[in-house]
């Protein structure tokens, strides 16, 4: 694809500077512009974010949100790559590390912005000591990542298929406006304040309680499926359906985890594919059959491969017998 700036070939560049301007609806103008700090270096990061083997589309749609500033929805069965979509891109375009929000039915647009602690204000209020409220606040992933960061940050709002009904448009605002307030911070009239991010290492310098990105964060909202979303939240998202792996796909993904097994796995790969006919299973489970078959020597791999890759909901029934 000439246009991607995402290749999907787990190699870090800095083609992201040669993203063209946004669209004039999608300028944000935040200020002081902030560097994206250097990538994550956690092994586990790092191995899922170059092992990653994305399809065409996946490609194409990440470009598409990275051009539009938009968020990314991405739908698909467990275990297709979803997650680990957000720390390949950041990866390659060396956005920093991943900023997680993982989403239960609790979540609120507020625990995403940032939290405060009352509790520790007042105490140190009773005690004489001087007022700062930045020391009670810490911004939460989506805070951190509608910072003004020179780079747009990976934002991976994980599994919000599982919020509350509400939490989708709630995010709409802040996805529009690309700015929020911290209204604990307006209604002191706080000049400025020096506030944790949500990695709890870098501080950001809040002025007057507002917030305003500079480069809009690439937001990749991954879902199940286990729910629709409202009409008005769709129109502004890309979509991108992650399928589940062909054959020769699931070749490749063997060939970037385990090289050491590949000749090895044909026959695990075969039952794999037998099996997900039959019933809904997961890409990792394959890798998990392949590198035990294969560490422990095991009499009898067919079985304990099969042991190893229980369906993860009932199997398809039979077809009826004309």
């Amino acid at each position: 694809m000439s246009w991607g700036i995402y290749t999907g070939s787990g190699k870090p560049h800095d083609g992201v500077d040669a993203l063209p301007a946004p669209p004039p609806w999608r300028v944000f103008l935040g200020r002081p512009v902030r560097p994206v700090p250097p990538p994550s270096t956690v092994h586990s990061d790092v191995v899922r974010a170059t092992t990653y083997r994305p399809d065409a589309r996946t490609v194409q749609q990440v470009n598409a949100a990275l051009y539009l500033r938009r968020p990314l929805l991405v739908t698909g069965p467990p275990g297709t790559g979803k997650t680990t979509l957000a720390y390949a891109v950041a990866h390659e375009l060396r956005l920093g590390p991943v900023l997680r929000w993982s989403i239960s039915s609790q979540a609120t647009l507020r625990d995403g912005l940032y939290q405060y602690d009352p509790l520790s204000r007042l105490q140190e209020a009773g005690q004489g000591a001087g007022e700062d409220l930045g020391r009670f606040l810490r911004l939460g992933p989506l805070g951190t990542a509608l910072l003004p960061w020179s780079r747009p940050r990976v934002l991976l709002i994980d599994e919000i298929d599982k919020s509350d009904l509400d939490l989708p448009n709630d995010l709409l605002t802040a996805f529009e406006d690309g700015s929020y307030e911290i209204p604990e911070l307006v209604r002191a009239n706080t000049p400025t304040a020096s506030v944790l991010d949500a990695g709890g290492e870098l501080r950001a310098q809040i002025t007057g309680g507002k917030v305003l990105c500079h480069s809009f964060p690439l937001v990749i909202m991954t879902s199940n499926g286990e729910r629709e979303f409202p009409p008005a939240f769709l129109r502004r998202c890309i979509t991108v359906e992650i399928r589940q792996p062909t054959g020769p796909e699931l070749n490749a993904i063997v060939a970037a985890h385990l090289p050491e097994h590949v000749a090895a796995a044909g026959a695990v790969v075969e039952q794999f594919l037998a099996r997900r006919s039959a019933g809904e299973l997961a890409t990792d489970q394959l890798l998990n059959a392949i590198y035990l078959t294969q560490a422990t020597g095991a009499a009898d791999p067919h079985a304990l491969a099969e042991d190893l890759m229980p369906y993860l909901s009932s199997a398809l029934p039979e077809p009826d017998a004309d």
